[in-house]
């Protein structure tokens, strides 16, 4: 039976009930965004790895089991609704690429944790989509995999490093994405593609292992904040193999969002760059003022409080020793192919004694309990740019690179100097597309950022400004 078309920007919630309603089949889900990959992804190359068989089996199996459940509210959450893995996680039976040519094609033997839990909850894998070498770059531009390009502009950057997981999501490509951030990697993209990127506390979501020091997790890209509540219940749960994992959230997500939404909030806000020498664009500033209006209207006090931060010296030497050791652990089948600006990472990592590594280790949890301290003493929550910059150009971040290859990732400050911050302090932060540059056109994402362990409250807040400032009616020129 053929039911009537569907709008491929219904969210995954939304999805997931025409489906356990039976007015779309799994099958046709899958179908129309399969589609609508043939038709938009050659402009965008969001995605890096296709199986479309794997994806219609897939969808069989989850109308197999719809029919077979006389009761839908047994059946998994996210039943029939595709979803796409980035390229840095294990799919068994797919290769993970790892987005280099230095990696083996080989197909996984097992899935990711992460993977699982979206198997698990009835997602229908998508595929895999793009990603920088390693992750180490907010943008896709690489010999392995290609440029992944914006919607909004396809002479811009959709972000990243989870670039083809914003490209895809933006452009209906796929109802929601997962993720992956270790220094901004879910909120750069939401920023640059007018979406819903939630990085999560420290340790709430487990990987297979601990990513660059707990500086890095999964999460996902979706087009509502309803969304994002809902998969981060699938997620976020107890892990008694992973080397730490609390408890499970004490009520779920999609409660808290449902539950009436606080008043009375301490709201700060920071909109000077924590690295110095990096400019903040003006419309990247008008759109934290913006909010703050909206939240002191909607009943809460903002504060003049400042952050206490480190000396911007002191923040970037912790955090890239650190992060220079983010591709160790991949397998490397030929190393003579790896990108020059990973190249010169993973030269000064090795520079860098065991010795020396344990004490950055040391001197940035320091520096982690320094500002975290301050933000519990002062805020509730945080309001800044999620990006000090707009989308950058295709090729923007090449300048002196022939000569020094690490300038890429100086390059790209601008792209994170708002959001690493925040993988140093584990804290949870959720990037809102709540602006809209006048001369381009372009989206401009605000950050909020919460205390550890309070996704409930950002939750809460995001969902008090999206009703304020509805973006879900917006579509990309491309899509």
């Amino acid at each position: 039976m053929t039911h009537p078309p569907i709008d491929p920007y219904t969210s995954a919630v939304g999805l997931a009930a025409a489906i356990r309603r039976k007015e779309l089949s799994p099958a046709e889900a899958a179908d129309l965004y399969l589609t609508r990959v043939d038709h938009l992804d050659p402009a965008l190359n969001a995605f890096c790895h296709r199986a479309d068989e794997d994806v219609r089996e897939a969808a069989r199996a989850a109308a197999d089991t719809l029919a077979r459940c006389d009761e839908p509210d047994g059946l998994p959450p996210f039943l029939g609704v595709p979803l796409p893995v980035k390229d840095l996680l294990d799919v068994a039976g797919w290769p993970t690429t790892h987005g280099s040519l230095a990696t083996s094609r080989t197909p996984a033997a097992s899935s990711d944790p992460v993977v699982r839990r979206f198997t698990a909850a009835g997602f229908v894998l998508l595929g895999k989509t793009t990603t920088s070498e390693f992750g180490a770059l907010p943008f896709t531009e690489s010999p392995a995999l290609g440029i992944s390009r914006n919607p909004w502009d396809p002479q811009r950057t959709p972000g990243g490093s989870s670039s083809g997981a914003g490209a895809a999501v933006a452009a209906a490509m796929a109802p929601l994405a997962h993720a992956e951030d270790g220094g901004g990697s879910i909120r750069i993209p939401a920023s640059c593609n007018g979406l819903v990127g939630l990085k999560p506390t420290r340790g709430l979501i487990t990987g297979a292992t601990v990513s660059v020091e707990g500086l890095g997790t999964s999460g996902v890209l979706t087009r509502t904040v309803a969304d994002t509540a809902a998969v981060l219940d699938v997620l976020a749960r107890h892990d008694p193999g992973a080397w730490w994992s609390p408890p499970g959230p004490h009520r779920p997500f999609t409660a808290a969002l449902a539950a009436h939404a606080p008043t009375g909030l301490r709201i700060g806000a920071l909109t000077r760059s924590p690295v110095d020498g990096v400019d903040v664009d003006p419309a990247c500033a008008a759109a934290v003022t913006r909010t703050l209006r909206t939240l002191e209207a909607a009943g809460h006090h903002i504060v003049d409080t400042a952050l206490a931060l480190p000396r911007t010296e002191e923040l970037v030497a912790a955090f890239t020793t650190i992060w220079n050791t983010g591709a160790a652990g991949v397998p490397l089948a030929d190393p003579e192919r790896v990108e020059p600006h990973n190249r010169a990472l993973r030269a000064a990592a090795r520079a860098v004694d065991s010795w020396a590594y344990a004490e950055a280790v040391k001197r940035t949890q320091h520096l982690s309990r320094r500002i975290v301290e301050g933000f519990l003493a002062g805020f509730d929550l945080l309001v800044t740019p999620t990006m000090a910059c707009l989308p950058p150009l295709i090729g923007a971040w090449r300048a002196g690179t022939e000569d020094d290859p690490s300038a890429a990732l100086r390059n790209s400050y601008p792209m994170g100097v708002f959001t690493s911050v925040f993988n140093v302090t584990g804290q949870p932060a959720v990037s809102l597309p709540l602006h809209h540059d006048e001369a381009t056109g372009l989206p401009v994402g605000v950050q909020l950022v919460a205390a550890p362990w309070r996704e409930d409250l950002l939750l809460q807040v995001s969902r008090t400004l999206e009703l304020a400032h509805p973006w879900t009616g917006r579509r990309p020129p491309l899509a």
